[in-house]
């Protein structure tokens, strides 16, 4: 089931999630890249579903300047960085 609506899949999320995280949250630039690769090219990650809602659902709660840990909710760039390898884990070992 497809939780963003009609002709919203997971890849057009991650896309609008990444450029939102960008624009509100100061989300790095090479982090934007890597998940814009990732949106622009589903066929590279079949088996990836879970892991790419996973760091979808972590994009609206990153910030940069650490409100993470034991209290805070967030999302800093190590927490989204290891999310993002684990997508690029997959990739590998399809490819």
């Amino acid at each position: 089931m497809n939780p963003w609506g009609k002709g919203m899949n997971i890849f057009a999320q991650l896309r609008k999630e990444t450029i939102l995280a960008g624009q509100e949250n100061e989300l790095p630039d090479y982090l934007t890249e890597q998940l814009l690769y990732i949106a622009d090219n589903p066929q590279f990650y079949p088996d990836s579903y879970e892991d790419i809602l996973k760091v979808v659902d972590m994009l609206p709660l990153y910030d940069t300047y650490g409100q993470t840990g034991y209290i805070g909710m967030g999302v800093n760039n190590l927490i989204l960085e290891a999310a993002i390898k684990r997508v690029e884990i997959k990739k590998s070992l399809k490819g």
